[in-house]
């Protein structure tokens, strides 16, 4: 039996590898989640049924990490040892590129996080396969394999997603109720050194102007302001991506939480100093709009939520330009499931010149 391990340490890689368990169990290969438990991971892998174990907790503070991460590195080495898997897949984690790099196991890494500078030093040295969208703004040579998707379409492509509209019952709205979700991240993670984001101020006036308008939803990774703490959104997070599906508007911080809503049709404000070439790319069909973190685009940011939210008939305009995006783009699910089960013959297969990406459409 082989045997697969797949660290994660965000939410959002739950739903990235969730299809890869499904398929390989099929083939009666052994895989098991290692986590580095942040905000609602563990959550998820419940709601899932996935295998997994934790093997830590995220730490906010830089010298903490840099200490607990030594401590990993030798716990995750003990794991592997005793385990013994052929394959380790992640995001690009430290401790578990050195550990399978140190005991010769072959590390697939999933990168999609252009300012995560250290992290992918270390991954373009250690990595064996680096799977990237093709829309990635950087090159790490023979090792970098690139896609015609972005990770979010593993999840919430049409061929494995379909939105469930008891979710507006959950969150006590109507069919054809307008409702924009908000989304404040906590800055913690190493490439966010040097962000502030919204202003406590511009986050006030956001919610109060999109207010007059249509119902606010907030997802935050901190503890809300105790004027918005009505807004706090209540639901599963599983929930979370049928709820963006019937957002009028979404609006945030969080890079994959803007691209889960522009791949869904929902128009995204994203408001971020970071270039990300998903994101660009998002930007080219016009299902998302990107802002700096300055003060004067904060604002401009709130006035084009504002504009949004007066319009009607949004959804029509925004899932047709979603097709546009789909007929260019894969299921990066189909992809990555044939990447794993026909490693490592699947390296040299995608890299040949008349390697054809549609049968993953």
């Amino acid at each position: 039996m082989k045997k697969i391990i797949i660290d994660i340490g965000h939410p959002a890689n739950v739903h990235l590898f969730k299809y890869i368990v499904r398929d390989l169990n099929k083939l009666e290969w052994e895989v098991l989640f290692t986590v580095t438990a942040k905000d609602v991971t563990i959550s998820l892998l419940n709601a899932y049924k996935l295998p997994y174990i934790i093997i830590g907790i995220t730490q906010s503070k830089i010298l903490l990490k840099l200490i607990y991460e030594l401590w990993l590195i030798i716990k995750y080495i003990y794991l592997l040892y005793n385990r013994k898997p052929c394959i380790i897949i992640s995001r690009g984690s430290i401790h578990s590129l050195i550990s399978s790099f140190f005991l010769g196991i072959d590390h697939i890494v999933f990168s999609d996080t252009e300012t995560a500078i250290y992290i992918n030093k270390i991954t373009k040295i250690l990595a064996n396969a680096i799977l990237t969208s093709d829309t990635y703004l950087h090159y790490y040579g023979k090792k970098q394999i690139r896609f015609p998707g972005y990770k979010e379409l593993a999840y919430l492509h049409p061929n494995v997603f379909t939105p469930d509209e008891s979710v507006l019952e959950i969150l006590g709205m109507k069919k054809g109720e307008k409702y924009a979700i908000v989304r404040f991240v906590a800055w913690e993670a190493s490439h966010d050194i040097g962000h502030s984001g919204i202003s406590y101020e511009n986050k006030i006036k956001l919610v109060k102007t999109l207010s007059r308008h249509l119902r606010v939803f907030i997802s935050s990774e901190k503890e809300l302001p105790e004027e918005l703490e009505n807004y706090q959104i209540n639901i599963p997070p599983e929930q979370m991506h049928n709820a963006l599906a019937y957002a009028h508007l979404f609006v945030g911080e969080s890079s994959t939480m803007a691209t889960e809503s522009a791949v869904l049709g929902t128009p995204s404000i994203y408001i971020n100093d970071s270039k990300l070439g998903y994101t660009n790319d998002l930007a080219n069909y016009g299902l998302l709009y990107s802002y700096m973190e300055s003060e004067n685009d904060q604002i401009a940011a709130i006035k084009k939520a504002e504009e949004i939210a007066l319009k009607q008939n949004v959804r029509e305009d925004y899932l047709a330009k979603r097709e546009k995006m789909l007929a260019d783009k894969i299921d990066v699910s189909a992809f990555l499931i044939w990447f794993v089960k026909n490693y490592p013959e699947s390296v040299k297969e995608v890299k040949a010149k008349d390697f054809d990406f549609g049968r993953f459409k």
